[in-house]
């Protein structure tokens, strides 16, 4: 009886393709003193053989391991899974392993994930920020590249991937203004947090654009709540200011907008339409009515760091802070379905 697929070696597979072990070894791992025709006629017979390198003798054998690691900033954040979810839609499909750590937002902790991921012998390591607010750069305490994500490091040499807050503050205001709406107020989020300046800044600049201004200022920032956005909007009112649209940076202002909204006797969207941010759908599906929002594409935001580590490893890094498309996505709260 024959071998059974998983008992193919990388012997069976040199001997089929009429080579030595080193230089079959040489050919699967793509060494450049092998000849292309050579290297070739053995990837055919190692496909026609179902043959699969052992990643331990891989390992030993080069300075490539096919392990990549993750240092989270807060695992438990909401906005870490989506984008793990990408990072690992990337690497699954280049049959690459994800060593996963969490800093826990402890500096001290993050140095001993850094050592524990090197003493691993990873290839390289994504950063992974819990807001999108700027980090410290950690590439000189590492020998491997490395790429940040959500996050960007504060390095402008580094390689970094967030959100495009801008692209979303315009498709914002232009779905409100195309439906209409003039007299539009932007709420915004704490001040500390860079999401919360980016939006407010975009959405001024968006009305600009369209030649408005915001109606109630453009400084009305506060924090990440639903409270923040009922306040927000009874204040707004109790000082006579008119207007049929809000833009709320974040889900929960927005719901918190909406109910206030409701509690004084104004329909949603017929007199207020309201946009939110995040597409957080603990908040936008299940307001009444749902929310219109932005959603961060936080999935195909780990796509695009994982498929940058990957050539940084090949030696071909992008530098620099890449946004990545966000999108609108209509619910009710600005049009009936």
């Amino acid at each position: 009886m024959g071998k059974t697929n998983d008992a193919v070696t990388l012997a069976d597979v040199a001997r089929a393709a009429g080579v030595s072990i080193a230089t079959a070894s040489k050919a699967l791992n793509g060494k450049t003193v092998v000849r292309e025709a050579t290297r070739q006629h053995v990837e055919e017979v190692a496909r026609s053989l179902a043959f699969t390198p052992n990643p331990f003798a891989r390992a030993l054998n080069s300075s490539i391991t096919g392990t990549i690691g993750v240092l989270t900033a807060d695992l438990a954040n909401r906005f870490v899974v989506p984008i793990l979810l990408g990072v690992e839609d990337a690497f699954g499909a280049d049959s690459t392993s994800v060593i996963l750590t969490d800093a826990r937002n402890d500096s001290i902790r993050e140095s001993h994930q850094l050592r524990t991921l090197m003493a691993k012998r990873v290839d390289g390591i994504i950063v992974l920020g819990d807001s999108d607010t700027s980090r410290p750069s950690i590439t000189e305490q590492v020998t491997v590249p490395v790429a940040y994500a959500f996050a960007a490091s504060q390095d402008p040499k580094d390689s970094s991937f967030t959100t495009d807050n801008s692209q979303g503050t315009d498709l914002a205001i232009d779905h409100l203004v195309s439906r209409g709406r003039r007299g539009i107020v932007a709420i915004s989020g704490d001040p500390t947090f860079s999401a919360a300046v980016e939006r407010l800044t975009g959405a001024t600049q968006a009305m600009k654009r369209h030649g408005l201004q915001l109606v109630g200022g453009e400084n009305l920032y506060g924090d990440w709540s639903e409270d923040w956005g009922r306040q927000c909007v009874h204040a707004l009112i109790e000082a006579g200011h008119h207007f049929d649209a809000i833009f709320c940076a974040s889900d929960q202002i927005a719901r918190g907008a909406i109910e206030q909204l409701r509690d004084e006797n104004l329909r949603v969207p017929e007199d207020v339409a309201v946009v939110g941010y995040d597409n957080w759908e603990l908040f936008s599906v299940h307001s009444r009515p749902p929310i219109t929002t932005i959603d961060m594409n936080l999935q195909e935001l780990g796509r695009a760091v994982a498929r940058e580590l990957i050539d940084a490893i090949k030696g071909q890094p992008q530098p620099g802070v890449h946004r990545v498309p966000v999108r609108l996505i209509p619910r009710a709260s600005t049009t009936r379905l």
